[in-house]
């Protein structure tokens, strides 16, 4: 666009059709240079920068030297078109505010990704863990966020006609802030509570939540919205909003571990010796189990059963539940393999007639 507009105006030259080759070949060449000499500091393992460091600016540093390239030609005075250096202006004014705030947020993932390194989720203990990975990983969206708007709002003012307009709109805004207040009033409180949850943290990445009767885990947490993983491999989007405004369960808010109940109800001759017996049998038995909650205890008696309680404890949400559909299908088969007639059942009681009825009818009347 440049090139054409000076064409248009018969200000290109000879010589400033040479610079302009100059320019370009200069531009590779510091371009390759410079990517070399980031690839080779990122090789080595002490140095802060990561391997592919110079991969993830590559689209940056050239936009920044495309600038530099550009500027210097504008310095030089090498046209005299009024429109190369009006557009020259704005382009070198938008390839650097694009370049550094590209830059910036390269070096903002690197330091996420350096801060992390020391964090492992994949740990049973991993509750440190998955909190720092949740304030980072929603701080990183903020700052995001901000960066590009200010790369937008420079961009824009470096244009008069935008300038003016703008300087325009600041005196009356007054009515239109409170119209555009009220209007994007479920927007800045969705924002706002993506940056209270980054905060306060009632979720964490991979909790196991129930949120609207569905069961699963914390996949993703933005600034707007949250993604739940559903245990059937669904994905349940829930505004940012809902875990400020409504009540949910959070089962991995404290630790890792959890507590599983297996409700069982048998005949009330049934032994409970043995069902006990054969609990901690499968317990010891089992991978699942993290051996230290193995309780057995009758919680409730009605006319028709028995109700027994098992608490069982594990490591995670998930190994919980297994661990739960584990023992509830095995002491249901002990309890019909060893004790059939303990299974429960409705009695119905008749009364019994000890006399024959003829000889207790009273004899008739003479």
């Amino acid at each position: 666009m440049i090139i054409s507009l000076i064409v248009e105006d018969n200000a290109l030259t000879r010589d400033s059709l040479k610079y302009i080759i100059y320019g370009i070949v200069g531009l590779m060449i510091s371009f390759y240079l410079a990517s070399y000499l980031i690839k080779k500091i990122g090789k080595d393992p002490r140095n802060i920068l990561p391997v592919n460091f110079a991969r993830r600016i590559r689209i940056p540093l050239l936009l920044f030297l495309l600038a530099i390239l550009l500027w210097i030609g504008n310095i030089s005075d090498f046209s005299n078109s009024e429109e190369y250096e009006y557009v020259a202006r704005h382009v070198i004014i938008a390839l650097l505010t694009i370049s550094i705030t590209w830059f910036l947020i390269v070096c903002l993932k690197v330091f996420k990704e350096r801060m992390l390194r020391k964090y492992d989720v994949s740990k049973v203990d991993n509750l440190k863990a998955r909190k720092v990975y949740t304030q980072f990983t929603i701080l990183e969206n903020i700052i995001i966020f901000i960066l590009v708007i200010l790369a937008i709002g420079i961009t824009l003012m470096s244009f008069e006609s935008i300038r003016s307009v703008g300087v325009s709109l600041l005196t009356s805004a007054g009515i239109a802030g409170i119209i555009v207040g009220l209007a994007a009033q479920k927007a800045i409180a969705t924002l706002l509570a993506g940056i209270q949850i980054a905060i306060t943290q009632p979720i964490r990445l991979q909790d196991a939540v129930i949120v609207e009767g569905e069961w699963g885990w914390i996949e993703e947490i933005t600034l707007t919205y949250v993604v739940v993983k559903v245990w059937d491999k669904r994905r349940l989007v829930v505004p940012s909003t809902y875990f400020i405004e409504n009540t949910f369960q959070n089962w991995t808010r404290k630790s890792a571990d959890l507590m599983g109940t297996v409700f069982i109800y048998t005949d009330y001759d049934v032994s409970f010796d043995a069902i006990r017996e054969e609990q901690t049998r499968l317990l010891e038995g089992t991978p699942l189990w993290d051996g230290k909650v193995n309780v057995l205890q009758v919680t409730d008696a009605t006319e028709k059963s028995v109700e027994i309680r098992i608490l069982l404890s594990a490591k995670d949400s998930p190994t919980s539940w297994d661990l739960r559909v584990y023992i509830r299908e095995k002491i249901i088969d002990f309890i019909r393999i060893n004790y059939p007639h303990s299974l429960p059942k409705t009695r119905v009681v008749l009364p019994q007639q000890d006399q024959n009825p003829a000889e207790t009818t009273p004899p008739p009347s003479v």
